[in-house]
């Protein structure tokens, strides 16, 4: 089992950053939620419930090093960056088998929009290695879908389908596709 909880402790402690930490914690819990309602809902999916909420605890792990002040956060990367950031901490840190950390570091890297090709990033000129980041397996996409009815500036706030779809839209239409797609096969009610 993921002991999430450590890593969250060891990169976020209470004593120093209690607002990001908060917001991280919340945000995440959310996610995580939806992200295991979904595991439960469509049993024929074959997810490991236990990873996905695991890992969508510790998708978001890298925003402490972004600049985003409105969430508290006062690193120095782009808030664009904050999950291959997030996929290298929890390569780092040592407190996952090599296994778990692996598969952790992929939801945090390929949770942005829908996922980002080595094309999107090449074109639109991303600060981002120049390689897929488009979530491949189930739990990947799961969290990835679960994500978007969240965000971190208004954390109680659960969005519709609508909403969640039409805070894509800016990005084209191939992530609009995508998230429709998946809410096809990972919708709750």
């Amino acid at each position: 089992m993921i002991d999430y909880q450590k890593v969250i402790d060891y990169y976020y402690p209470e004593e120093t950053m209690p607002e990001l930490r908060e917001i991280l914690v919340k945000h995440s819990r959310y996610v995580a939620e939806l992200a295991a309602k979904v595991c439960e809902v469509h049993p024929e999916l074959k997810a490991d419930k236990d990873f996905v909420y695991a890992a969508a605890m510790l998708h978001d792990i890298g925003i402490v090093h972004c600049d985003a002040t409105g969430i508290h956060c006062h690193g120095t990367e782009p808030y664009l960056c904050h999950g291959v950031i997030g996929a290298q901490m929890i390569q780092e840190a040592g407190m996952l088998d090599a296994d778990d950390a692996c598969a952790v570091a992929r939801v945090c890297a390929r949770h942005t929009g829908t996922g980002l090709t080595a094309e999107n990033i090449r074109e639109r000129k991303l600060p981002l290695p120049e390689e897929d980041l488009v979530p491949e397996t189930v739990e990947e996409q799961i969290i990835c879908y679960a994500d978007k009815f969240f965000s971190k500036t208004h954390l109680d706030y659960h969005k519709s389908y609508e909403q969640a779809l039409h805070s894509l839209e800016k990005f084209g239409e191939h992530g609009v596709k995508v998230f429709s797609e998946w809410h096809k096969r990972f919708h709750v009610e």
